[in-house]
């Protein structure tokens, strides 16, 4: 008899837990509501502006080469979505692999920079320079030299190479000293202290790195090709966009732009979404908690 009492919940412990319990479904319904109103409020604010803009520019009997209508925009864009799916595909692939040398490169250079501080000394004010020096200064020259794709390429490059290097190095640095003179203590070697603390501490900053670096390596890819752009059908969207333009085919020009402005936004979401699988079981900025 004494066991089941001691096992059977007094009132006020069974109204505690239920006052617990609604509390986490209010709790996880806010949550929701807070997650829906995330995605919900940029949508139907964008489709606001759309719609707001195609009744300004109809009302207003505005000249297509002026201001087109989104309506027109999407013609254009499902028209020549061949020829401009192509352009896309050369402008992507120069994106992506500018971004995955810049990975390569930066975090190889962030490691022998965190390892010596001699080297970082040397060479660091010389990435420092290299961010610094405006792209569209640089692609002429590089046209002496190499032809049109690999200067896009090497631009490109070099705007997304800096923030890698950047916050790779950071993280390296920003190692718990605590934690360090703990391998130390059970006499782990540089390369095992890098590659089970250093590393892994640095994973966060490295792939915030890599979120900024894959909009710069498009923005730079794009800046390139306006510098370096040769006509034909195969080649990236900014001649695209220029082509346009010199033809007034303005709704081309802005389906060009729309399809940029995508890209970029889809390369972003991409990496967070990377970022967030690499760091939601372990990483503050990821972690769900109970609540």
């Amino acid at each position: 008899m004494s066991s089941q009492s001691e096992q059977t919940p007094s009132p006020v412990e069974a109204e505690a837990e239920a006052r617990i319990d609604t509390g986490r479904v209010v709790v996880r319904s806010a949550e929701h509501h807070v997650l829906l109103l995330k995605y919900l409020l940029p949508i139907a604010a964008l489709l606001a502006t759309i719609a707001f803009w195609e009744y300004w520019v109809v009302s207003n009997e505005i000249p297509h080469y002026i201001m087109p209508a989104p309506s027109l925009v999407f013609k254009e864009l499902v028209a020549n979505f061949g020829s401009l799916a192509i352009s896309l595909r050369i402008t992507l692939t120069t994106t992506m692999l500018a971004l995955a040398t810049a990975i390569i490169g930066g975090v190889g250079l962030a490691i022998l920079l965190a390892s010596n501080r001699l080297i970082e000394f040397t060479f660091y004010p010389y990435a420092v320079i290299l961010q610094v020096t405006p792209i569209i200064a640089i692609a002429p020259i590089l046209l002496i030299y190499y032809e049109s794709s690999t200067v896009v390429l090497i631009c490109a490059w070099i705007v997304a190479f800096f923030p890698i290097l950047s916050n790779t190095t950071l993280g390296l640095n920003s190692t718990d000293h605590n934690l360090r003179d703990l391998f130390q203590l059970y006499r782990a070697n540089r390369l095992q202290t890098l590659f089970f603390l250093r590393l892994p501490f640095a994973l966060p900053y490295f792939l915030g790195g890599v979120r900024i670096a894959g909009g710069l390596a498009l923005i730079g890819a794009v800046v390139a090709e306006f510098t370096a752009a040769v006509g034909g059908r195969e080649t990236g969207l900014a001649w695209r966009l220029i082509e346009s333009y010199n033809r007034l085919l303005i709704p081309r020009a802005f389906a060009v732009l729309f399809l940029i402005t995508f890209t970029g936004i889809a390369i972003f979401l991409v990496l967070s979404l990377f970022q967030h699988l690499l760091l939601r079981k372990w990483h503050e900025s990821a972690i769900k908690r109970e609540r």
